[in-house]
């Protein structure tokens, strides 16, 4: 074990960028970090820091140890605590990103519904509404409406999003009713600003890309739905957060026969964290809700 110590250390060290923090958190002296370092370097037969009497910083050799070393703890780590134990007793802490309205509207219920279910994790949620790469920002877990390929990260679909184009009865009233898309030129629009300012129509000559210019955009779609059930324009939402306007009547449905095009949530999940059990276990309870609500 001590060459797992010893990388475990190493992680420590390159993260906190010097051997006191690390020693630290390991509740040891900073002699022994050293030691320890010093023992790994000789066994790789290669220096893996750069040291100066104020910091440390990796070398080319570190660097390339340090990006895989993560995984290869982590995976080492998940199997000593599933061994001789309740594997359905998960543990761990999840960091999470996702989408600020989909959080507030439904994932914030599931993710407490997990937690509850499972007295050993320990959860980080951060609402992000644009499109990030899990593994640069060091999250377990990334959920996003947008479609997006990262190095090292496999998506997993989570549910279909259905789109719905609406404005308030009084909008549609001074301003009329769009026959076809690209009347929507005309118009007063309140676009997500993630998915930027081109709004694209399913026809039966194919697909319909309308770029508008718009009154208003906005980084979360609550903010769109006030400003759509205020009369300041035409939208497109989600239909779970527009489903309750249409329902008692301050939205309006609008091109029913040119439906916006479907995007899919997906959760990305960094390759070296698939195997991990709380990670997979969490991505597997939110497909399964969502899926169903």
């Amino acid at each position: 074990m001590d060459t797992y110590q010893h990388l475990k250390t190493f992680s420590l060290v390159a993260a906190a960028g010097g051997f006191s923090e690390a020693a630290r958190q390991l509740e040891v002296v900073p002699s022994v970090v050293a030691k320890r370092i010093a023992q790994l370097e000789a066994q790789l037969d290669t220096r893996l820091f750069e040291r100066t009497t104020r910091s440390v910083r990796l070398t080319e050799a570190g660097e390339r140890l340090y990006a895989r070393a993560g995984g290869l703890i982590e995976g080492l780590d998940e199997l000593m605590r599933s061994v001789g134990r309740d594997e359905s007793k998960l543990e761990g802490h999840i960091r999470v990103m996702a989408p600020t309205t989909l959080t507030m509207t439904r994932l914030g219920e599931m993710f407490c519904e997990f937690l509850a279910q499972h007295e050993r994790i320990t959860m980080d949620i951060a609402l992000v509404d644009r499109s990030t790469n899990p593994v640069e920002e060091g999250f377990d877990l990334a959920i996003s409406g947008r479609s997006a390929t990262y190095e090292g990260v496999v998506d997993v679909p989570l549910c279909p999003v259905e789109a719905v184009l609406c404005a308030a009865p009084g909008y549609l009233e001074r301003r009329g009713v769009p026959a076809q898309p690209r009347e929507l030129i005309e118009h007063d629009c309140l676009a997500f600003r993630p998915t930027g300012p081109s709004w694209q129509f399913q026809s039966n000559r194919g697909s319909i890309t309308v770029d508008l210019r718009p009154r208003l955009m906005a980084d979360d779609n609550g903010t769109l739905l006030r400003a759509a059930r205020s009369g300041l324009g035409i939208t497109s939402l989600p239909m779970y957060v527009a489903q309750d306007a249409l329902a008692d009547g301050t939205l309006v449905q609008l091109l029913e026969r040119f439906p916006l095009q479907a995007t899919w949530f997906r959760a990305y999940v960094p390759r070296r964290k698939q195997a991990t059990a709380r990670v997979a276990a969490l991505v597997d309870w939110l497909a399964s809700r969502l899926q169903t609500r």
